[in-house]
């Protein structure tokens, strides 16, 4: 789970059916959760004297406490339109468009300056476990070095001259 959290690139989960206990922590530790109207979402340990202890750990940054906690105390399922309102997933699709939705969000993502992505990615995990004071100044500093970097220049370049940009990715 942690590789996941610390890869340069953005992780994106498909779910097109059940994903429990472990599937479903994977699942909510990936960047973005694009799934079907047909997924559901389960932490159902307790139902067998195991409590879901690590799906929590990712499940529970995920969702708002209640739910998290209905999840793992019930082990009921959540459908997609639940996780989708819980904030576990990013998207809910018909099972028949997930494939291009996939597709078309990594589409997007390859258009941007890789060096950006992954510079987000990481400030975004790292200023997550941080005070807002602390995270603030983190991310100043993470925007200076951005702006200061070849392709913030050239984002910046591209947007005043308006143009597209021609990412270097460094």
């Amino acid at each position: 789970m942690t590789s996941i959290i610390q890869s340069p690139v953005p992780v994106i989960a498909k779910v097109n059916g059940f994903a429990a206990a472990a599937g479903c922590q994977l699942v909510a530790t990936c960047d973005i959760i694009i799934c079907s109207d047909k997924s559901k979402f389960s932490t159902p340990g307790a139902n067998f004297g195991i409590f879901c202890s690590t799906p929590g750990i990712a499940i529970g940054r995920s969702v708002p406490k209640s739910r998290a906690m209905y999840m793992l105390l019930t082990g009921e399922p959540l459908s997609a339109q639940e996780a989708y309102e819980s904030g576990l997933v990013t998207k809910v699709v018909p099972a028949e468009k997930l494939d291009s939705e996939v597709n078309e969000t990594v589409e997007q993502i390859k258009r941007k300056s890789r060096s950006v992505i992954s510079l987000g990615k990481e400030f975004f995990y790292k200023q997550i476990g941080l005070n807002v004071i602390d995270a603030y100044r983190l991310g100043e500093e993470i925007m200076v070095k951005n702006i200061n970097s070849l392709d913030g220049q050239e984002g910046i370049n591209s947007f005043v001259e308006k143009r597209k940009a021609v990412w270097n990715h460094k």
